[in-house]
């Protein structure tokens, strides 16, 4: 029976440096999957790689072995120094723990802010890359479809993803909370940092078609205006701006506040008292407190939103106490599967020595019959295919019935013993192992039997 193996580091194991490096190789170079080709142990695989995990998950047959060429060839394709004493950076999970690990990794258990939805965008990527390959069969192939179908079960059971747990969605979910819908608000982001970056990244997930950035570096305000299709202000012109928008977040490194109490009420008059919401999430605080007290203006600082958080950090933990059961409910059912693959090569060496009787026997005969019509050499296949399939039938059903239990082993000796299938069955597993190489001939041959 192969082990299914997962092999990787992440936020919780590897320091930055080490982590930023593994996938900087795995990115920038294209041919990684093709690193399969110089092991010797390994059947499929699969490679993910995003900012804080890489993870290979492979089938072998030698598990120790497998395990240790994957180590060899990663330390010998960075071939850095900062990898000379990598082995406590890894994690290495095999069968039931590995299908678990995939689940969680899917479901966003794992991820550093827990229900975030880019983790299962990254895997189905990665699979696709891994498919295009050739590098994943049978196993992987059921493995990751699985894990697909988990994560969409715990997004439509729990309710992981629907509490804001970092200050940049917080921030946008207080607005949201606000206003409704959001698509026809105009937003003006001060700052053009990685919290900037996260909150116009959601802002634009809900739907706000009209951002405008304000950075004092101007390169910086236009490569973010750029990506999110967003205009630009100069810094100096923010309280100008004012004049038009509905929602203002501000998030720079300023020592001291950059809108003021007296220029914010000033600008208020031009806007006829329109309502106006300020999100304050820099620290030193870029509004000054008082803004608060002004008519039809509402300000929340990084204090609310964090207020927020906590409220919502529990709530996702009592969530993530459901997503996880769903997760081991879904690996015992993963697991039963693969332990049916253990009379596969057995029930196809059972076919394929039917089939071999019958094609010979079939041949002596029509060599005696040469004067039958094309159409009664074809009433003579059908009716041998039909007694076949028939006489087959029941001990194929119940080596698949006997495969979910332990003990299988049993039948499946005494069914090669029965048939005499030693040899058919070594050829079969041998065929089986190649998986990967030809994925849909064995994806028929389970389908078949």
């Amino acid at each position: 029976m192969s082990h299914i193996v997962l092999l990787g580091m992440n936020h919780k194991t590897a320091p930055v440096e080490v982590r930023e490096q593994l996938a900087l190789v795995c990115r920038t170079h294209t041919d990684t999957l093709h690193m399969l080709h110089h092991l010797r142990c390994v059947e499929e695989i699969y490679l993910l790689s995003t900012c804080n995990r890489v993870e290979f998950m492979f089938t072998c047959s030698c598990l120790e072995e497998a395990v240790q060429e994957v180590k060899d060839l990663l330390k010998l394709h960075l071939g850095s120094p900062a990898m000379e004493h990598s082995d406590s950076y890894f994690y290495v999970h095999h069968d039931m723990d590995a299908i678990k690990h995939l689940f969680r990794v899917a479901s966003s258990l794992d991820s550093m802010v827990v229900g975030e939805p880019q983790i299962l965008g990254q895997i189905k990527a990665a699979y696709r890359s891994a498919t295009e390959c050739h590098t994943v069969g049978v196993i992987l192939n059921r493995l990751f479809h699985k894990a697909f179908s988990v994560a969409k079960r715990v997004r439509s059971e729990t309710m992981i993803g629907s509490h804001a747990v970092s200050i940049s969605y917080a921030a946008v979910e207080l607005a949201r909370k606000i206003f409704g819908e959001l698509h026809d608000k105009k937003v003006l982001l001060i700052g053009a940092g990685e919290m900037i970056e996260l909150a116009a990244e959601h802002f634009v997930a809900q739907g706000v078609r009209h951002i405008i950035v304000a950075n004092r570096t101007i390169e910086r305000a236009v490569e973010l205006a750029a990506r999110f299709r967003a205009d630009t202000v100069p810094f100096g012109h923010i309280l100008d701006t004012l004049k038009n928008m509905d929602i203002v977040l501000s998030s720079t490194g300023a020592p001291e506040p950059i809108l003021r109490f007296k220029d914010v009420k000033l600008r208020m008059r031009e806007r006829r008292n329109k309502p106006l919401f300020f999100i304050d999430i820099a620290v030193p605080r870029d509004i000054e407190p008082r803004v608060n007290e002004i008519d039809n203006v509402y300000l929340y600082d990084i204090d609310d939103m964090q207020g927020i958080i906590d409220l919502n950090r529990e709530e996702r933990r009592k969530e993530a106490e459901r997503a996880e059961y769903i997760v081991a409910e879904e690996t015992i059912k993963f697991q039963e599967w693969l332990r049916t693959l253990d009379v596969v090569p057995t029930i196809v060496a059972l076919r394929e020595k039917a089939e071999t009787i019958r094609q010979n026997e079939l041949q002596k005969t029509m060599g005696h019959l040469p004067h039958l019509s094309e159409r009664d050499r074809q009433a003579i296949e059908v009716l041998t295919e039909s007694i076949v399939n028939k006489l087959l039938h029941d001990p194929i059903l119940f080596l698949k019935q006997k495969g979910e239990r332990d003990s299988r082993q049993v039948f499946v000796d005494h069914t090669q013993q029965l048939f005499n299938l030693s040899n058919g069955n070594n050829a079969c597993t041998s065929s089986l192992s190649e998986g990967m190489m030809r994925p849909k001939k064995q994806n028929d041959l389970l389908k078949n039997s």
